[in-house]
């Protein structure tokens, strides 16, 4: 019920993903029941899959999350994650209010065990390829533990959903060397070189678009603004190529000639492929799409939601999690050779 074009986009959405995964047994559609059976219609042939689940509530994007769950514990996207927390379902999709979706994952699903801070991995485009971008939001301050699992949890999702074999981890900092950098990178470097990762160092924010990186770590504070820059340059670059090429006879003539070039340019630029992020480290499947997500938006966020359920990507974060921080424990308590 928190999607900026109302439940009918999102229904749209959800009925195009039904077509195309026949393995989805039920469909839960939590909200006003009235308003989105008006929006569902009679659903043809996927009726019987879909369910409507009654909420009186709704928790508005201006609402500060962990206030507005505590007094709408009947809103939608408490009582969908409820679903996750029972057992009904095994994944939860929202593109209402990102802090509310993060609040409600946290306090009603938990953290794995062995995670301390869940994270949202943002997959960006580059040329050829993409890259995973965590933590995108979820904690606007980090402590190189966390960071460290969220370089964890990115190479388990770009192997498990996005079909990298070994992938290529990089942490986000103001230079390439192992001595740039604050507390926060330098420790988390130290911390990073140590697991069983394919670890390439320090990246820096020009080296984010090459065809180097697989995984991009750093705080939520910092996520943010990138994830943030990146969507609007990308924007407005478009914005600014078509009025350069539509300011003259000739450059019209021109762009006519490339007209496939720049679609397919528009294309690889397009936020809708993915459609939703998931927010790793929470015990259950959580994606978050954003609030003006399109039924084209909301189909793909399915698809990469059912992917996640399908690699259990939360069995494997559970087991390298574990494994590193037996492994951080180990070394704090090894006596180094000075103290020997």
């Amino acid at each position: 019920m928190g999607g900026d074009g109302g439940c009918a986009v999102i229904i749209d959405g959800l009925l195009q993903a039904l077509e195309h995964h026949d393995h989805i047994r039920t469909m839960y559609l939590v909200g006003d029941e009235e308003t989105i059976r008006a929006s569902l219609g009679q659903a043809g042939h996927l009726a019987p899959r879909i369910e409507v689940v009654h909420s009186p509530e709704v928790l508005s994007m201006e609402e500060k999350p962990v206030v507005g769950l505590r007094r709408k514990k009947k809103c939608s996207l408490a009582m969908a994650t409820d679903l996750v927390k029972h057992g009904q379902a095994d994944a939860v999709l929202s593109a209402g209010n990102t802090g509310g979706m993060v609040a409600a994952a946290s306090i009603k699903l938990r953290t794995l065990p062995g995670v301390d801070r869940p994270g949202i991995a943002t997959v960006i485009p580059t040329k050829t390829s993409n890259f995973v971008l965590l933590d995108a939001g979820a904690n606007v301050e980090g402590k190189p533990r966390h960071l460290m699992h969220y370089a964890i949890m990115g190479d388990i999702y770009a192997r498990e959903v996005l079909g990298k074999s070994r992938p290529r981890v990089g942490l986000l900092s103001v230079g390439a060397e192992e001595a740039k950098g604050n507390d926060l990178t330098l420790e988390t470097f130290k911390r990073c070189q140590g697991l069983d990762l394919n670890f390439i160092g320090n990246v820096e924010g020009h080296d984010l678009f090459g065809e180097e990186l697989d995984v991009v770590i750093c705080n939520g504070f910092v996520g943010n603004i990138v994830l943030k820059t990146c969507e609007g340059l990308a924007l407005h670059m478009m914005g600014w190529l078509r009025d350069e090429l539509t300011a003259t006879p000739i450059r019209r003539l021109g762009a006519a000639l490339s007209k496939n070039a720049f679609r397919a340019l528009k294309n690889r630029l397009d936020a809708e492929n993915y459609g939703g992020a998931p927010l790793l480290g929470v015990n259950g499947v959580v994606t978050i799409s954003h609030g003006s997500s399109s039924a084209r938006a909301i189909c793909n966020a399915v698809q990469h939601t059912v992917e996640a359920v399908d690699h259990h990507i939360n069995e494997h974060i559970i087991d390298a999690v574990s494994k590193a921080n037996a492994k951080l424990a180990n070394s704090k308590q090894e006596p180094t050779a000075a103290q020997a």
